[in-house]
């Protein structure tokens, strides 16, 4: 249980850099997901996945973030989250290269996004959190995705879920 003193972060690497995600947004961490492929989508939606039921697309976190992009690996996972955009919850399940633990901050811990001029966009960062001798970016995953980038691939089928997986 996360206090008013002290959050909990899932962190996980892309390309040797740490990044946080709050732990009340995090459903579960998936290993190596078979992916379906959705025709004419964005360049970082790999496709959905069949969670339960429940089509959930996957993004690269490698492309959404402009990083260079990286062969997925052994140590590769989908950490499914829960994204609010206009009041509505969304699950979405994010690519990276690996999952490291939950760790908790205190708020002390936390410095606020940097302002990197105009050019860079940063409104999707909440803070910079300081671990041993290394910056977490923590991300807001609410600001990060887009209501068309999350639902849009909902209109390339009418089928239900299961159907549409299992062709």
């Amino acid at each position: 249980m996360q206090s008013d003193h002290n959050l909990q972060y899932v962190t996980f690497t892309l390309n040797d850099d740490l990044y946080g995600l709050p732990v009340t947004q995090t459903r579960e961490i998936l290993d190596h997901v078979t992916v379906t492929k959705v025709p004419q989508s964005s360049a970082d939606l790999l496709g959905v996945i069949n969670l339960r039921g429940q089509v959930v697309p996957v993004i690269d976190m490698h492309l959404k973030l402009r990083l260079p992009a990286k062969q997925t690996e052994n140590n590769s996972c989908t950490i499914v989250t829960e994204v609010e955009i206009d009041d509505e919850m969304h699950v979405v399940g994010i690519l990276v290269d690996e999952v490291r633990e939950v760790l908790e901050l205190t708020k002390d811990m936390i410095e606020p996004a940097p302002r990197l001029g105009t050019c860079i966009n940063t409104n999707f960062i909440k803070g910079m959190g300081k671990v041993d001798e290394q910056f977490m970016v923590i991300l807001d995953i609410n600001r990060l995705f887009s209501e068309a980038e999350i639902t849009g691939f909902e209109t390339v089928s009418e089928e239900p879920a299961e159907e549409l997986l299992e062709a």
